[in-house]
């Protein structure tokens, strides 16, 4: 038998996160309001260049900038 969230065709990351989201949602507003924050990611990445690491970015603001550079060409 499969599992329920390969039937639906989402990742079990996916899934788990999905999970969460719910679990963090049906808690009373005090709580809440403490684990949605802690379900916030802040992801960072550094680029590496001749064995040097680079400024970390944070991953969120490096994708939203890029798109806005991507669209900026296209026009």
């Amino acid at each position: 038998m499969a599992f329920a969230w390969k039937a639906a065709g989402i990742t079990y990351n996916r899934y788990l996160a999905v999970a969460a989201r719910v679990v963090r949602r049906s808690l009373k507003e005090d709580k809440r309001l403490v684990a949605e924050r802690r379900g916030e990611m802040d992801l960072r990445f550094a680029k590496w260049e001749n064995g040097k690491q680079g400024e970390a970015k944070n991953l969120a603001s490096a994708n939203e900038q890029a798109m806005a550079q991507q669209a900026g060409q296209q026009q």
